[in-house]
């Protein structure tokens, strides 16, 4: 195995020892929220186009495109493609919410962990205290990165799900 991923591993490592065990939990909904917005990237760049050329077709084989009816095939055939482009939308905002939510959850059990250092050896152990002290401050940075590295491509594929969900709309024309 390559030296520099030996090197790495032992970085990540200390990192998520000196942030305690609410940094797995942090690493967990990251790994989460990323595959998730990566599926809807390929998706928007795969089959969606497959999906609005299936109904751009569905809609240019009609004869009658100005009836009520015509009306409610063409809003459901918008509405269907809206929908699976707005898969897992909703999932990526709630984890992008609660990373740093798990970053606070790290800050309050690394201060239990000062308050009990206190509680044994007092306050004049300093060196004993900064290890919860560690354990307080790492996860609510964590969080915050963990939320921020979300948080853009969360807005981007929002923006990009409407722009589309338009797009298609303008596309299919009611007047034949």
């Amino acid at each position: 195995m390559p030296e520099f991923i030996l090197v790495a591993y032992e970085y990540i490592r200390d990192f998520m020892e000196l942030g305690g065990p609410v940094l797995y939990l942090i690493a967990a909904l990251l790994i989460i929220m990323w595959f998730m917005i990566i599926e809807r990237i390929f998706y928007i760049r795969g089959p969606h186009k497959k999906a609005v050329q299936a109904a751009l077709d569905e809609w240019e084989s009609r004869k009658e495109r100005s009836s009520w009816t015509a009306h409610q095939v063409r809003e459901q055939l918008v509405s269907s493609v809206g929908s699976k482009l707005k898969e897992n939308l909703s999932m990526i905002q709630a984890c992008v919410a609660l990373a740093p939510l798990f970053g606070l959850l790290g800050t309050v059990t690394g201060m239990i962990e000062v308050f009990q250092v206190m509680a044994v050896n007092g306050t004049s152990n300093a060196r004993a205290m900064a290890g919860g002290v560690s354990r307080a401050t790492v996860p609510t940075m964590a969080g915050m990165v963990a939320a921020l590295s979300g948080l853009f491509l969360s807005f981007w594929l929002q923006r990009k799900t409407e722009q589309e969900r338009e797009l298609l709309n303008e596309h299919l024309t009611l007047d034949h």
